[in-house]
């Protein structure tokens, strides 16, 4: 289709002009329009010396380190001696924190 050339779709407008008429009487609400987003590949898990390694980098004690992380204390103990792994939003500031200790402090 050349560039100066518009498309019209007559349904498309039609579909839209109802959904407004809805809107205006009150029976449907007006939504924004969705995007599609790309997101990031999951966190690969987190062994527990990569957990120490981090604390020691930031040279604090466990006590500090889990209040950095805004954890308990017995979870970042259990993280750093493997009883569990961090997950989710802990891996994530975990893997932030890996690259760049001082983010934590």
């Amino acid at each position: 289709m050349p560039k100066n050339e518009i498309e019209f779709d007559g349904d498309e407008l039609i579909r839209r002009l109802e959904n407004f008429s809805k809107h205006a009487t009150g029976e449907k609400p007006l939504t924004m329009r969705h995007t599609r987003l790309a997101l990031p590949k999951p966190e690969k898990p987190m062994k527990a010396r990569e957990v120490a390694s981090i604390r020691k980098k930031l040279g604090v004690s466990q006590s500090v380190f889990a209040s950095l992380l805004n954890v308990p204390k017995p979870t970042a103990l259990s993280w750093e001696s493997g009883v569990r792994t961090p997950s989710g939003a802990a891996l994530k500031l975990l893997r932030i924190a890996q690259r760049n200790p001082k983010v934590l402090a």
